[in-house]
């Protein structure tokens, strides 16, 4: 739980740097709690596609955190 909140931050704060896909399944898997196989179906991708995505958002996500800090900075 503690992973999703701190991932949810990171979204809201670098979620406009992500592609298209990547922010549309993120966003699917954090906000709505859609499984892989119903952000597959929401998006016309398969369900290893939308996996692929997320971990790439995330791997995204905490290389910018990493870099510019700006969550760091809010607490």
């Amino acid at each position: 739980m503690e992973r999703l909140y701190e991932l949810a931050r990171l979204y809201d704060l670098y979620g406009g740097l992500l592609t298209g896909k990547q922010r549309a399944c993120l966003c699917l898997h954090i906000a709505e709690d859609f499984s892989l196989a119903e952000i597959g179906e929401e998006l016309g991708i398969t369900r290893q596609a939308a996996h692929d995505n997320i971990r790439r958002a995330e791997r995204a996500l905490t290389e910018m955190e990493e870099t510019l800090g700006l969550l760091a900075r809010q607490q």
